[in-house]
């Protein structure tokens, strides 16, 4: 692989940010980025990246091509957590297997965005549409973890009939905040078109890095206090939070190849595919996997998958979609 292709992505000002709030985690400093606006941050982000994509989807239209390449988002959404879960089972309870498994059969939005900022740095394009998938990859997993929960897990969190907790969780599931925003947002950039995009470019286009730089800064803060919960999770356990992102990769990226998606819309499927969610998913099985330990599925893809991901991920999974594409 090119270094050059991971100097580009690490000398990103926005990934840089997201080290230096590692770095000053490390060294100890005060800095700090005060409530609530890490939440601010991440509203606008989500905003930000729906009314674009549904402004690129109200000019494309939704073809067969557009209905492919969601259906291969749906369809990796299921296959990573299934696939995940069998592997964990080997080394680890049923419950942390079934958390973990989830966690990275759903989808990191930041990665996602970071993704995006990667291709217009490499000035490759790519379909605005591609927002809707990485809105439909974020729930399919927590309802497979619903799903090994009740074959597997005997002691999950259910009342006698289950049905409050599946009620629950499955509004959990559909209904989380960044999902319920990300598909609000792309549908308001779909009805209003070029001429709603227009007006908010402004604020929702030109200021976006700078954003991002300061979300990235808080999550390198975040990042940095959960490592030292690694020394929970052992060896295997670290292992995969560091290989499995690259064969969920390669996996999206093989899919992408063999239904012919254009490059730029195969990186952003296989990046999505190696990305793992830090909030919806956690946040869903505290309730439906109480038993699972979040000391061990949280810091695997916050502090281990997502600073791979966004500094040497990227660029290798652009490395391997180039190579094929090419």
């Amino acid at each position: 692989m090119d270094i050059n292709l991971i100097l580009q992505n690490i000398t990103n000002p926005p990934v840089l940010f997201f080290f230096l709030g590692m770095l000053a985690v490390f060294l100890k400093s005060d800095l700090s980025i005060p409530q609530p606006l890490p939440k601010l941050f991440s509203l606008y982000l989500l905003i930000a990246i729906g009314l674009h994509g549904g402004y690129e989807l109200s000019k494309s239209g939704l073809d067969f091509y557009i209905f492919k390449a969601l259906l291969l988002a749906v369809l990796m959404s299921l296959l990573v957590p299934i696939y995940s879960f069998f592997i964990l089972k080997r080394k680890v309870d049923v419950y942390n297997a079934i958390a973990i498994a989830a966690t990275y059969g759903s989808i990191s939005a930041v990665t996602f965005i970071t993704g995006i900022t990667y291709l217009h740095t490499v000035g490759v394009e790519y379909g605005g549409f591609m927002v809707a998938s990485m809105a439909l990859m974020e729930s399919p997993a927590i309802v497979i973890g619903l799903v090994f929960a009740a074959l597997f897990a005997k002691g999950s969190n259910s009342d006698g009939e289950g049905k409050t907790e599946w009620k629950e969780i499955l509004r959990e599931a559909f209904l989380n905040p960044s999902v319920f925003l990300l598909i609000g947002a792309l549908f308001i950039g779909i009805v209003s078109g070029e001429k709603g995009w227009i007006s908010m470019e402004p604020l929702f286009g030109t200021l976006f890095k700078g954003f991002l730089a300061f979300f990235l800064l808080d999550m390198g803060l975040v990042a940095a206090r959960k490592i030292h919960e690694l020394k929970k999770v052992g060896f295997f356990l670290i292992a995969f939070a560091l290989i499995m992102p690259t064969i969920n990769a390669l996996v999206g990226a093989g899919l992408a190849y063999f239904f012919d998606l254009s490059k730029g819309d195969a990186f952003l499927l296989a990046l999505l595919s190696a990305s793992a969610s830090y909030i919806a998913v956690p946040a869903a099985m505290r309730l439906s996997v109480p038993q699972a330990n979040p000391g061990i599925y949280l810091p695997l893809s916050l502090a281990v998958t997502f600073p791979f991901n966004i500094s040497l991920g990227i660029p290798l999974y652009y490395f391997i979609i180039n190579t094929l594409w090419r």
